[in-house]
């Protein structure tokens, strides 16, 4: 195509489009007409240190190199804009200087802006418009990967290094036997800027003066320069492992919580761990359960499919994802790498109005992530926002904690009236207490439960306490809760006679031994004993096995304890009907209630 004058503006400017038209012998220019307020609107972006001004600027520099090998001119017309063209160029100031120039020389505007495009055709300009072509190319970090890298790690003077493995099981190694000087660095950052402009799956999440942040197909790359850093570095990371929900070994009563009762969970984990991977396999599984998700990101790294939208808080702000999730009204929503204490509060608040949320956090243990809360939410409200935290390590499910609000005495204090709402922290499948949260004083305090049993001292204490109260009891269970306060488990036929007239006996142990001692019933242990029964005019009789002849059994109603009674020698248990006990028994049998005789 023979263009006299070739007037292009920034969009084709910073895809390289000019230079590769005319490189290509497509275009055959006499002369290419570089506005002032390109030039103006690059050297801005270029000393705001955005790779945009750079990649601009390369362009004009091989522009002018072409212009010595094949003979045509490089011409600058127009006046440089004023500060406040430069600073509305978004609302198109800079693009109606450049329609001007190409409508007043009669030259042709060159654009891959379809509304600069349109624009310009009303007003009778000569317009080629570039129709970006999305094709992905092959990036020059690709060749630094292989099937088992997880991150490459790129720095100017330095050889080329990766990351090789998977989590928890991964070696370093250098990639390049050469290192790579800062022009080598800067051109790999420029080419993955522009991709991420051009490709439908590649966007420029966030750009900084020293950092830029750059997500295309499965890499994520974070760009730094001085003055932010010492040297320019890139740090390219790409999941190795895409799991499913089913690949991750969880027991069952886990999975029947995550499923259908956990919608406050917290994923945590150190970098690296899998706690996006993770996160990635419960987004896809409530997908298929016809659960409307969402995830919020910075950046945008989950790899999900086409029905979960991702929004990217970077390009918005906490307000405006709180309005469009509790307008849009999501099942669940994924919240990945939360950092700020706006993160925070708006996890908190969307979790209030009733939205599933599945948080993702660093961590270096699970009540790691639990104290991050803490100081940015009311205490009273943690365990409605959280009720579940899965700590991931080296791609795994290593530990989870349930948390609820308990009205208690926390563990070490001893008196009733310090009695106050407490957040427990429990190992979820064992149901284990391992931490306590509390206000004490004007501080939120997280306290470790110290595992009493192993302690070789504390079981000294016990035999004693046991000991003490064989005197009273056949069956005794101790507990210590620390060391001054213990509970004492007997069946309840006997804490009457331990307590006292008064509690003068219960009293008198407690000084015996040094100890505040709570007395409680047994918890009942379910050895059922089979029996077919009978209804007289004066007993109830009980037959069963004859294993138990001359034993005591127990009797239960309801599993409330109503007695204990002596099996005859041809295995029978007779309960008369004409005491209080009798007449409760045979009440209980005739309306056909839970009656249980337990060894």
């Amino acid at each position: 195509m023979k263009i006299e004058k070739l007037v292009p503006d920034t969009s084709v400017l910073i895809e390289g489009l000019v230079s590769e038209k005319i490189e290509n012998k497509e275009f055959e220019v006499d002369s290419v007409l570089i506005h002032e307020a390109i030039l103006a609107e690059l050297e801005h972006q270029a000393n705001r240190n955005k790779e945009i001004g750079f990649v601009g600027l390369e362009e004009l520099k091989k522009l002018r190199k072409l212009s010595q090998e094949l003979n045509f001119k490089i011409e600058f017309l127009g006046k440089r804009p004023l500060p406040q063209e430069i600073k509305y160029a978004k609302v198109g100031e800079i693009d109606h200087l450049i329609r001007n120039a190409a409508y007043e020389t009669g030259g042709v505007l060159y654009t891959a802006d379809k509304v600069m495009s349109e624009v310009a055709e009303t007003r009778g300009v000569n317009v080629i418009f570039e129709k970006i072509e999305l094709k992905p190319k092959k990036l020059e970090i690709e060749k630094f990967f292989d099937s088992s890298t997880m991150s490459v790690h790129i720095r100017e003077n330095c050889n080329v290094k990766a990351k090789r493995g998977k989590p928890g099981n991964w070696s370093f190694d250098e990639v390049t036997k050469t290192s790579l000087a800062r022009k080598e660095v800067r051109d790999i950052a420029i080419e993955l800027v522009e991709e991420a402009n051009r490709r439908e799956d590649g966007f420029v999440e966030i750009d900084r003066p020293g950092s830029t942040i750059v997500q295309i197909a499965d890499f994520r790359t974070v760009i730094t320069k001085p003055p932010f850093s010492d040297g320019w570095e890139i740090t390219v990371v790409r999941p190795v492992v895409r799991l499913k929900f089913k690949d991750y070994k969880l027991t069952d009563k886990l999975k029947k919580r995550i499923s259908e009762q956990a919608e406050g969970i917290l994923i945590a984990g150190a970098p690296g761990m899998g706690k996006s991977t993770f996160a990635q396999a419960l987004a896809e599984k409530y997908a298929k359960q016809n659960k409307i998700v969402k995830t919020v990101e910075a950046p945008r790294d989950l790899h999900l499919p086409e029905e979960i939208t991702q929004y990217a808080i970077s390009h918005g702000t906490s307000q405006e994802v709180h309005d469009v999730l509790l307008l849009s009204r999501p099942d669940y929503t994924i919240f990945d790498e939360m950092r700020n204490t706006e993160d925070f509060r708006l996890f908190s608040d969307l979790r209030l109005a009733g939205v599933g949320m599945l948080g993702v956090v660093h961590a270096t243990s699970p009540i790691d992530a639990i104290q991050r809360f803490i100081g940015r939410i009311e205490l009273g409200v943690i365990p409605q926002v959280i009720d579940t935290v899965v700590f991931i390590k080296n791609g795994k499910v290593d530990k989870v904690f349930e948390l609820k609000m308990e009205v208690k005495v926390p563990n070490g204090m001893t008196e009733a009236d310090l009695a106050r709402p407490v957040v427990t922290v429990r190992d979820f499948e064992t149901q284990k207490l391992e931490f306590e949260i509390y206000s004490y004083g004007e501080e939120t305090v997280v306290v470790p439960v110290v595992d009493l049993s192993k302690d070789p001292e504390i079981k000294l204490i016990e035999k004693g306490i046991e000991s003490e109260f064989e005197k009273y009891s056949d069956i005794v269970k101790v507990e210590m809760k620390s060391r001054d306060r213990t509970v004492v488990y007997v069946p309840e036929r006997a804490i009457a006679r331990i307590i006292g007239k008064k509690g003068q006996r219960i009293d008198k142990i407690e000084r015996k031994l040094g100890l505040k001692i709570d007395v409680e019933p047994l918890p009942l242990q379910k050895n059922l004993i089979a029996y077919e029964y009978s209804i007289t005019d004066k007993n109830i009789k009980f037959l069963i096995n004859k294993k138990y002849a001359k034993q005591e059994v127990n009797v239960y109603i309801n599993d409330e304890y109503l007695m204990t009674i002596k099996v005859s020698k041809d295995a029978v248990v007779r309960v008369r009907r004409d005491n209080q006990l009798g007449r409760t028994l045979t009440i209980a049998l005739k309306k056909g209630e839970k009656v249980e005789l337990i060894e």
